[in-house]
């Protein structure tokens, strides 16, 4: 599998890991590290940041596919096929038709500037 391949592989595999979180038959563990790899994803928050040269591709180039790969290792074979092929009719002519979806990430994002606009003022 070539790069562009994989790069391919891993925009399907980023939303088909957040839809097993949705899935009852999906083991605790894989439910956690699912967690932390979509909010790392999903983050605008990156561990090593941007601007930094070269390192700061770092988490896209190595740690987001280690954690989707990590987290696809620990889900059964059958519930991420499905997740896959669910994920592929969510995004249709390149739009989600479930935009919900992200209402989770929103939540967390305003909750996180909540609290830190109360520590700021109080």
């Amino acid at each position: 599998m070539n790069l562009k391949e994989r790069v391919q592989q891993l925009k399907k595999d980023i939303p088909a890991v957040f839809l097993t979180l949705k899935n009852k038959a999906t083991p605790w563990y894989a439910k956690v590290l699912a967690i932390l790899t979509i909010s790392y994803a999903l983050s605008p928050i990156d561990l090593i940041p941007d601007f930094v040269p070269v390192l700061g591709y770092l988490d896209d180039i190595i740690i987001l596919p280690l954690l989707v790969a990590v987290t696809i290792k620990l889900l059964p074979k059958d519930i991420i096929e499905a997740c896959r092929i669910e994920s592929e009719q969510l995004w249709k002519d390149g739009k989600p038709k479930k935009w919900y979806y992200a209402m989770p990430v929103v939540l967390i994002w305003l909750i996180i500037f909540t609290l830190i606009l109360k520590g700021c003022m109080g």
